[in-house]
């Protein structure tokens, strides 16, 4: 999957981060913190900051001693929270690291890794948007876990397009909490 863009809750003003899976319509949306969120659009954005932030920290020690991010996989959904490992390679060893999963995603648009998501967890917690109308771009008709797009290349869809999309749709759709 990557990052199709990062939102806000209409609702909460909690931001969002969109996953896509780039072969499929299938959506993950995770409800995430502000430091994250905007860890995560930075990494994207390709800002540089005057010093580290603690995601470029992580990668700077991860370098540091030549240890590498193999990928990042959105692992389980529990009791409405999402859980996240970090593959990460040290030596000929393969270690399994904990994380919550914008934590991992900041790490992995840093490093330039792919992110996953197992497949049990993206059929509880997707959103399908299909795509309806391609000259207009604009949110249609939506339902609990599935919503209707217009436009399939997510990528372009602006932000103001994800807030319409959110504002119609409630934490609950999506069967998990923040």
């Amino acid at each position: 999957m990557f990052v199709a863009g990062l939102v806000l809750d209409p609702a909460s003003n909690a931001p969002i981060v969109i996953l896509k899976d780039p072969t499929t319509d299938a959506c993950l949306p995770i409800w995430i913190g502000l430091a994250e969120a905007t860890a995560i659009a930075s990494a994207l954005k390709r800002v540089q900051l005057p010093r580290p932030m603690t995601h470029d920290l992580l990668k700077n020690i991860l370098d540091e001693v030549d240890a590498k991010v193999l990928r990042i996989v959105i692992s389980a959904l529990h009791e409405g929270t999402f859980m996240a490992l970090i593959e990460l390679k040290v030596g000929d060893t393969v270690k399994l690291i904990d994380a919550r999963p914008s934590d991992a995603i900041a790490l992995a648009v840093r490093v330039s890794v792919a992110i996953y998501v197992k497949p049990e967890v993206l059929k509880e917690a997707q959103v399908t948007l299909v795509a309806v109308n391609p000259d207009e771009a604009v949110a249609a008709d939506f339902s609990p876990g599935k919503a209707e797009m217009e436009d399939k290349n997510f990528a372009n869809i602006e932000k103001g397009q994800w807030a319409d999309i959110l504002a119609s749709m409630d934490p609950d759709d999506f069967k998990y909490k923040m």
